[in-house]
């Protein structure tokens, strides 16, 4: 990672320039810098974003200078059978912005307005750039398809985990238990809507059993991604119940899982992958959820190293500001 000068690109038609108040970190950023998820060379990094527009092209309609406004964050080919067939995030050509394209990580970023949404004034710059994870964990519970009353149980609860926790919740789920390691974390768990959060050693406790039942759980989320920890997760599922692989597991993280084992407890395994349709869904989800509950650090742009690192801890969400005044000033209305 470098810090460098580039001058604005000029505004193509149909493109809008945006000056970045924050864009947050997540665990695809520490991918592309370990090298376990493919990027292009040279590329602006950061995909959840969100800023102020700066300008848009003469024959944009909808945005003005001055908007608040959330990136989502991918270009498709819109021409591959899956486009065709309404299935743009599974693009043969997908291309992410701050993956493959330029995306946040800089004061002005250039981006077609059509993935540009607009955000209440009033929204803090935080939950702006929240709703593209926020999106995608809302794929995630459509394609989980839970039913009201049933019980599910998440492993992990970063920030993304978090959001599942309270979509659980909203969703009418219960009980709602929380796999996770970090005391912090169980308590944010608890704060997001869990009844319990464990230590994953105490999943066999009978705290967890009095709960649940000696059946199992109904759904059961990995948001790690871990090949491991899946494997465990896959012999605490009832019969008849769903697995999703939410986390992002190194391509070379494999676990054993034999077709017999589908086939006599009818398991239903599903993957869920980016916020197909679901960003406009977010921004009008996100401010009925607790996601204020999230503990957050800033960071400005001249300290991406730092902020990365502390992004490994895991202790906080972490944020990019490229433009600390900008920023302030739209936390102000919050502050008040």
């Amino acid at each position: 990672m470098t810090l460098v000068d580039e001058p604005v690109p000029a505004l193509a038609a149909g493109e809008a320039s945006l000056d970045v108040l924050v864009v947050g970190l997540c665990g695809t950023d520490a991918h592309i810098i370990a090298g376990t998820f493919p990027s292009a060379d040279g590329v602006i990094m950061g995909h959840e974003v969100c800023g102020i527009v700066r300008d848009v092209a003469d024959d944009v309609s909808g945005l003005r200078p001055g908007d608040l406004v959330t990136v989502e964050p991918h270009w498709y080919c819109t021409s591959c059978s899956y486009c065709r067939s309404g299935d743009e995030h599974l693009c043969a050509d997908k291309k992410g912005y701050g993956v493959k394209l330029d995306g946040g990580m800089t004061t002005t970023m250039t981006a077609p307005a059509r993935i540009l949404y607009r955000l209440d004034p009033a929204t803090s710059p935080f939950t702006g750039a929240m709703t593209e994870p926020l999106a995608c964990c809302i794929h995630s519970m459509d394609r989980l398809d839970p039913a009201s009353g049933t019980s599910v149980l998440i492993a992990g609860c970063g920030p993304a985990g978090a959001m599942l926790v309270a979509l659980s919740k909203a969703r009418g789920l219960t009980p709602i238990v929380v796999s996770e390691p970090s005391p912090e974390r169980r308590e944010l768990a608890r704060a997001m809507g869990a009844e319990l959060a464990v230590h994953p050693d105490d999943l066999d406790s009978p705290e967890v059993g009095a709960l649940v039942g000696e059946h199992g759980f109904h759904s059961v989320i990995d948001a790690v991604g871990s090949a491991a920890i899946s494997r465990d997760l896959l012999d605490r599922i009832r019969k008849g119940g769903t697995f999703l692989v939410f986390g992002v597991a190194d391509p070379s993280d494999t676990m054993a899982l034999t077709p017999r084992e589908i086939y006599d407890r009818e398991l239903t395994i599903v993957g869920s992958i980016i916020n197909p349709y679901t960003h406009e869904r977010a921004v009008a989800l996100a401010p009925t959820l607790p996601l204020a509950a999230l503990p957050t650090r800033v960071f400005p742009l001249d300290e991406y190293a730092e902020a990365f690192r502390a992004q490994g801890e895991g202790r906080e969400k972490i944020y990019i500001t490229p433009n600390p005044q900008l920023f302030e000033r739209a936390l102000a209305p919050q502050a008040a």
